[in-house]
């Protein structure tokens, strides 16, 4: 079901259920009741208010806790798989990509070689503009910092991402949904490069100089978009 964007709005105007909101979006993890109540030193109730308008409106998705420990089941709550934007209502937002990506791949090789130079830059400089609003230091930061970085940037596009470190030099960068999944149906060869090229700005803004290797992904039946990152 659709929710319009006053819907949204109206969920997100309050700043304590927006601070939540951002909460169990950044949580690499399900997010229960207490947690949120731990975190912002609430009373529980007050927690569950707060998350229950959020599923409420679709930007949470929540499931029992079936881990089989006794007393009452939890709830656990994490990012809906519903990609929110505030700017376009979602049918118009969708059909503006389709627009956009089906006009450049009208012009052939050429069309599709700048729909993957757009996806770089919009990575590129969505990259560049988290550095500044954070105010981080790229230069002294440590890898620990940028990857909590390149979480919440990844998180705050819609997108549910996984990042472990491998070794020193190599990291494990996972996806478990796709803005462009409907789109990707369409032209799955071009939009996962478009896709693929936009993480790559990401990871070099902060990283410097990469290899990203793309291991499987969701349109060819995985579970989730898999890459290995290696960085020198």
């Amino acid at each position: 079901m659709d929710h319009d964007a006053h819907k949204l709005t109206s969920a997100l105007a309050d700043p304590t259920r927006f601070s939540i909101y951002q909460f169990v979006a950044y949580s690499k993890d399900p997010i229960t009741v207490q947690d949120v109540a731990d975190h912002f030193s609430i009373h529980p109730n007050v927690a569950r208010l707060h998350l229950t308008k959020l599923e409420d409106v679709n930007l949470l998705t929540a499931v029992s806790d079936k881990s089989g420990k006794g007393g009452r089941p939890s709830r656990l709550y994490s990012l809906s798989e519903q990609v929110v934007s505030l700017q376009f209502p979602p049918r118009d937002y969708q059909l503006l990509a389709d627009i956009a990506i089906e006009s450049l791949l009208s012009l052939g090789e050429a069309g599709e070689a700048a729909l993957i130079n757009m996806g770089h830059r919009i990575g590129t400089e969505m990259a560049k503009r988290a550095v500044v609003q954070s105010g981080l230091n790229l230069q002294t930061a440590t890898l620990e910092e940028k990857l909590n970085l390149i979480h919440r940037l990844v998180v705050a596009q819609g997108l549910k991402p996984d990042i472990e470190k491998l070794d020193e030099g190599t990291l494990r960068f996972r996806v478990n949904n796709c803005t462009f999944s409907d789109t990707a149906k369409k032209y799955p060869r071009a939009v996962c490069e478009m896709h693929n090229a936009l993480l790559m700005g990401i990871f070099e803004t902060y990283l410097g100089k990469i290899e990203l290797r793309e291991d499987g992904s969701m349109i060819r039946g995985c579970k989730s978009c898999n890459y290995t990152v290696i960085h020198y």
